[in-house]
């Protein structure tokens, strides 16, 4: 007896990330398995689209929605799926890529099409951030507040990010913070609270480096006032997965986490900014998501080369970005100096 036909659904957000989708989607008919699946794409027209497309796919009975986008293509379309026997799918092409470098789905598209036609699922956890979904992090303090200042940024990808967090990073002054848990009540003064429910913001950053999707637990990262001299070391931490190990760093697992600040402000959910009154909640949801994700000797396989490649990557775009800002500074001294002289 044959297996019955599956049906995909690609939604395609074409702002999303750097890279042309249409070269992807020209590998559909070449690369996805005919026999198993039918499918049909779907671009999204503005915010809040893919919300709508996956919720009326759920719907309809339909297998898998494939997210062709980032971060927020991700969650638009995972917040529709959450509790349905639809499952999310990515092929990855934002500016981070948090959740599916997590997932250890590739971010080669001809590859992240193969796990497709594998069709081997999961179950993930996810979280909410005053009542909002997300998938990946969330958090507050100087990253939500980057985050805001990046959604309004002409340019994407890893450069504009740290082209924005170095410019802002002098700048900004940490907050006092309530935490509560189902533990106990503590205070920190913090220049960021993430929470994790994935490892990672997106380009190998692991700010929460020991999450997983499935322990039903939030990994929550606290980072207290540092100086310039720790820039490079909590820099290189991030993205060799050893941030926790930071003096400067402080983390603990909750189900529940309430934040109290002296007034309302920012946070972000996977990567988008957020106003928020001044407490805000945070909570972990068990095994809500049914997600596509590659073999298990894949992941153990882990792409060593790929992933090495990606770290030096960052590494390089990172420099880049500290010799640029430094550039930009000495530029405007030497103007002052002239105009004094």
């Amino acid at each position: 007896m044959n297996e019955r036909m599956k049906k995909i659904k690609f939604v395609v957000n074409p702002i999303s990330g750097t890279q042309s989708k249409e070269l992807i989607l020209n590998l559909l008919d070449e690369k996805i398995d005919k026999a198993r699946y039918s499918w049909e794409v779907v671009y999204t027209e503005r915010a809040g689209h893919a919300v709508e497309i996956a919720a009326k796919a759920a719907e309809e009975k339909t297998d898998i929605v494939v997210a062709i986008g980032g971060d927020g293509t991700i969650n638009e379309i995972a917040r529709s799926l959450v509790h349905t026997d639809t499952a999310l799918g990515i092929i990855p092409c934002g500016s981070g890529n948090g959740l599916a470098r997590h997932l250890h789905i590739p971010m080669e598209p001809k590859r992240a099409l193969e796990v497709l036609n594998e069709g081997c699922m999961d179950v993930i956890d996810y979280g909410k951030i005053n009542g909002v979904d997300f998938f990946c992090t969330c958090g507050l303090g100087f990253d939500a507040f980057v985050s805001l200042k990046f959604a309004h940024a002409g340019k994407r990808g890893l450069l504009t990010y740290l082209e924005k967090t170095l410019q802002e990073s002098l700048k900004y002054e940490p907050e006092t913070y309530e935490l509560e848990t189902e533990n106990g009540v503590s205070k920190y003064k913090a220049f960021l609270i993430a929470c994790g429910n994935a490892s990672q913001y997106g380009n190998n950053a692991y700010i929460a480096p020991q999450a997983t999707l499935t322990d039903g637990l939030l990994d929550v990262t606290i980072l207290e006032p540092f100086t310039v001299l720790d820039v490079p070391s909590l820099a290189f931490q991030l993205f060799n997965k050893t941030i926790d190990q930071n003096s400067r760093i402080k983390t603990f697992r909750c189900k529940q986490l309430c934040i109290r600040r002296t007034s309302p402000g920012v946070v972000h959910f996977d990567g988008d900014p957020m106003e928020t009154d001044a407490n805000v909640n945070i909570e972990l949801i068990q095994r809500g998501l049914r997600v596509v994700v590659p073999q298990a000797s894949e992941k153990d396989a882990a792409n060593v080369l790929q992933r090495a490649q990606e770290y030096m990557n960052g590494i390089k775009l990172m420099n880049e970005a500290i010799v640029d800002n430094i550039t930009d500074r000495n530029k405007k001294i030497l103007k002052k100096l002239t105009k004094k002289v």
